[in-house]
């Protein structure tokens, strides 16, 4: 890429007016032998340099710029930022011994993530006293502790930790019995693991379309879903948002159905004051890295009922008797979390709050920069919600004019990491068998929706950058000018 925007030094000014115009950036850099930054020329330096008697064929360095601003590689964004300008629109990024290596321009930063997981010396100390003492299997105290955080949190009797969250759904769905020839309610618009849990069991996931402001399961068309067969509904409370939960169990009420949450994305968010996980049968999380709290892999599942509970933390454990040691009353599994996990998780439990406030402050900067532009719809507010935003989602309106695909591949040009919404499972050939009823909403979010860079801790400069090329990835060039 390097020779792409530079040239090596002694090249003639016909040679950098060449590579200028292939590279787009209205610049180049000039190199030493070994690579080494010597120079920069815009097309503003040679135009003056012309004016002044200089030949196409006169060496470039006899008008390159040799007092220029540069950056180490490792600088972050915010300080890349803080040295952009309307004079300064590219920064060149240099080695150790001053190699080009990259650059940095109001369209492309080094990189910003969609989100990262956050670490300090608490969880540091935790792994420590796993490997100082060798409990770093599943037997360590730092699971025990993790479990009763979440008991704790969710108000439940059993919470058992995984060994991550599609797990951790499988075995809500094997302890509360549900088999062959079962179906179960699963929303079209879901990460996968929704309904491959329910296919482990051998019982069949029941496709329904979502609901097209809050994405959440659509109960209405859940009531033309309905069989003889159906015994439970899961609710995945997606990207942060909480399903009607009001909506939910009454109709789970009227149905004598299971309610099982799948929590895996929306930890912290709490419907009518009261926190994902406690209202149903049972409730699952995922600890993945990218996760609001994370164990690098993980999950945990909470029950309602102390007998489903202690029927999940047998199967859990290979189906082994809790009194007699390596004797198997049931087929089982080996979904156990290990004590490194735990030690992880106990201590993100510690820091939910601060991470959540810190999604809520990012979703609120969005918000007020997006409001006005017609080309985005920003997500949906339950007044009965309190959004722990996982994930920040814009949906391109229907008067964007810009592809959503196009979009993304603005944005990651300009160094800004993002992604598409879930894709319908319905659309997918290993699904399609097991949608009953029409699907019209998840089709459309699914084919506008962009998730944005969605870290606690991203500053305000990095936000300014996503939002700016936003505007400018739906509106156009004018909206970055």
């Amino acid at each position: 890429m390097i020779n792409e925007i530079s040239i090596p030094t002694g090249s003639t000014i016909q040679e950098a007016l060449v590579n200028i115009n292939a590279n787009t950036l209205g610049m180049t850099f000039v190199v030493s032998n070994d690579n080494k930054l010597i120079g920069m020329v815009t097309d503003g330096d040679i135009r003056r340099g012309l004016i002044d008697g200089s030949n196409v064929n006169d060496e470039v360095n006899s008008i390159m710029n040799t007092s220029f601003t540069s950056l180490h590689i490792k600088s972050d964004n915010v300080e890349i930022l803080k040295h952009l300008s309307e004079r300064i629109r590219v920064i060149p990024l240099v080695g150790d011994q001053g190699e080009l290596l990259d650059y940095a321009s109001h369209r492309k930063l080094r990189r910003v993530s969609l989100v990262s997981p956050q670490f300090d010396e608490a969880e540091l100390s935790n792994v420590i006293q796993c490997v100082k003492t060798g409990w770093v299997s599943s037997q360590g105290k730092f699971v025990r502790e993790f479990e009763q955080q979440f008991r704790t949190y969710c108000k439940r009797p059993v919470a058992l930790a995984t060994s991550n969250g599609t797990v951790a759904l499988h075995l809500a769905i094997e302890a509360l019995g549900i088999g062959e020839g079962d179906e179960v309610l699963v929303p079209d618009l879901t990460f996968a693991a929704s309904a491959n849990s329910v296919l482990y069991a051998g019982a069949r996931p029941i496709l329904v379309d979502v609901e097209r402001n809050s994405l959440m399961i659509d109960i209405e068309k859940a009531e033309r879903a309905i069989t003889p067969r159906t015994k439970a509904i899961m609710p995945v409370h997606l990207y942060g948002q909480i399903a009607d939960m009001d909506k939910v169990m009454a109709f789970a009420k009227k149905h004598n159905l299971f309610v099982i949450e799948d929590c895996a994305e929306a930890l912290g968010s709490t419907y009518k004051g009261q926190p994902v996980g406690s209202f149903g049968d049972a409730g699952s999380f995922s600890f993945f890295g990218n996760k609001i709290i994370t164990t690098g892999e993980g999950g945990m599942v909470v029950f309602k009922s102390e007998e489903v509970g202690e029927m999940a933390a047998v199967l859990r454990d290979h189906g082994m008797d809790k009194t007699k040691r390596y004797w198997h009353n049931h087929i089982g599994f080996n979904y156990r979390m290990t004590n490194l996990q735990g030690a992880l998780g106990t201590a993100q439990m510690e820091k939910l709050e601060h991470f959540v406030a810190g999604k809520r402050n990012v979703a609120s900067y969005y918000d007020e920069a997006f409001k006005s532009v017609n080309e985005i719809e920003t997500p949906y507010i339950n007044p009965d919600v309190e959004n722990c935003y996982w994930m920040y989602n814009i949906i391109l309106s229907e008067s964007c004019k810009v592809d959503r695909d196009e979009v993304m591949n603005k944005l990651v040009k300009t160094g800004i990491e993002c992604r598409p919404m879930f894709y319908p499972l319905s659309d997918m050939p290993v699904y399609a068998d097991y949608c009953t009823t029409d699907i019209t909403e998840s089709k459309i979010v699914a084919a506008r929706g962009i998730s944005l860079p969605s870290s606690p801790t991203l500053t305000e400069p990095e936000l300014d950058f996503v939002i700016q090329n936003v505007r400018w990835a739906v509106q156009g060039e004018e909206a970055n000018s």
